[in-house]
C-alpha cells in the first residue's frame, strides 16, 4: 500500500538499535516493531535523520528497512533515503520500494539557499526516483539550515504529484501550518497530509492549526498515539492534560546532540531496546544526565502509569 495525501495518526521515527559493540541488533528491531503495532501506531518511519542512517553502509540500511517492512504488518513504512547523490537515493528508493514500503521521506541538503534552489533539487530527485515513488518532504530548517516558506512548499506540491505528506518541524511553525491549510481552502494548493516533528513539542497546537498527526521519534509514543487520538474524538481537555504531564521529559529529549541518547535510555528502559548504545560518532549520557531522566521518569510515572516500575 503506497503512502498518500490522506495519512493520519502517528507514524513514529524508530531508532536502529545496535549492541554495545555497534553491531546491529535485529532482535530489538522485532521487539520495537511489536511495540509499535501494540500501542496504536498508524505507520512508521525508519531511517530517520535520529535513525543513525548516516552511519550505516548500504547493505545495512537495504537489510534493516526490509525487516522492518516485513514485520509491519501492513503498517505503512516510509524510508529515509536522504544522501549526499540522487545515485544512492535512486537506489535505495527502488530497492525498498520493490520490498513494499509506503514511500521515502527526503531532506533538502544544506547547501540549498534561494526558493528556486530547493523547488529544483526536488524536481531532480523525483527524477531520479520516479514519480511513481511517493514522498515525503521533510521541513527542518533548524537541523538542515533549509528555509522552506509556505510559497515553497505549495510549488513544490502543485509541480510534484509524488509529494503526498509534508514532515513539518519548523520551529517556530504554527503560523507556516495555518498557511498551508489556507492555500488548500482558497484551493491554491492541493490537500496533502501534515505530520509534525520536533519530538511532538508543539503537537498540542499544530493540531488544532490543521495538522494531521506525529511523525517523531519520543521515546513516549504510545502517550502521541493516545494523544492524536483524543483530539480526534473531541476528548481535548484530557488530550492536554496528559500532553502537558509528558512535556518535561519532551523537551529534555528535544536537546540537540543529546536527544538520542535519552531516547534510547528510556526505551531500554521500557524494555523495547537491549541497549541505548548508538553507532560512533555518537553521544553517551553522563552519570548525572540518567539522574535527571530517572527523576522525570518519576515524576511522570505520577501521571502516566507507563512510566512507573520500568526496568
Amino acid at each position: 500500500m503506497k503512502l498518500t495525501a490522506d495519512a493520519k495518526g502517528v507514524f513514529p521515527i524508530a531508532p536502529t538499535p545496535f549492541f554495545d559493540d555497534g553491531a546491529v541488533d535485529h532482535a530489538s528491531i522485532d521487539r520495537m516493531m511489536d511495540f509499535y503495532q501494540a500501542c496504536g501506531s498508524t505507520g512508521l518511519t525508519v531511517l530517520g535523520q535520529l535513525g543513525e542512517a548516516p552511519k550505516l553502509d548500504f547493505a545495512e540500511s537495504l537489510d534493516i528497512a526490509s525487516q522492518v517492512i516485513g514485520k509491519a504488518g501492513g503498517m505503512p513504512v516510509v524510508v529515509g533515503v536522504s544522501a549526499p547523490g540522487f545515485a544512492s537515493m535512486r537506489a535505495l528508493s527502488r530497492e525498498v520500494m520493490d520490498r513494499g514500503a509506503a514511500g521515502v521521506m527526503i531532506a533538502p541538503p544544506n547547501t540549498l539557499r534561494t526558493d528556486d534552489q530547493i523547488v529544483n533539487y526536488y524536481h531532480q530527485a523525483v527524477e531520479a526516483i520516479g514519480d511513481d515513488v511517493p514522498f515525503v518532504l521533510q521541513d527542518y530548517p533548524l537541523t538542515f539550515s533549509v528555509q522552506m516558506a509556505p510559497t515553497v512548499i505549495r510549488r513544490i506540491v502543485t509541480d510534484l504529484a509524488s509529494c503526498v505528506m509534508l514532515k513539518h518541524e519548523d520551529w517556530p511553525g504554527l503560523e507556516k501550518i495555518s498557511a498551508l491549510r489556507r492555500f488548500e481552502a482558497e484551493g491554491t494548493m492541493r490537500h496533502i497530509s501534515i505530520l509534525c516533528g520536533n519530538n511532538g513539542l508543539f503537537l498540542d497546537y499544530e493540531m488544532a492549526r490543521g495538522a494531521d498527526g506525529a511523525n517523531t521519534g519520543y521515546c513516549f509514543p504510545d502517550m502521541l498515539c493516545d494523544f492524536v487520538k483524543w483530539v480526534g474524538e473531541g476528548k481535548i481537555e484530557a488530550a492536554h492534560d496528559l500532553f502537558d504531564a509528558h512535556l518535561p521529559l519532551l523537551r529534555y529529549e528535544q536537546q540537540p546532540g543529546v536527544g538520542l541518547a535519552v531516547r534510547k535510555y528510556v526505551m531500554m528502559r521500557r524494555g523495547i531496546l537491549t541497549s541505548a548504545a548508538q553507532r560512533r560518532p555518537g553521544s553517551v549520557l553522563t552519570a548525572q544526565a540518567k539522574t535527571e531522566v530517572d527523576h522525570l521518569l518519576a515524576r511522570l510515572g505520577k501521571h502516566d502509569p507507563r512510566a512507573r516500575n520500568l526496568v
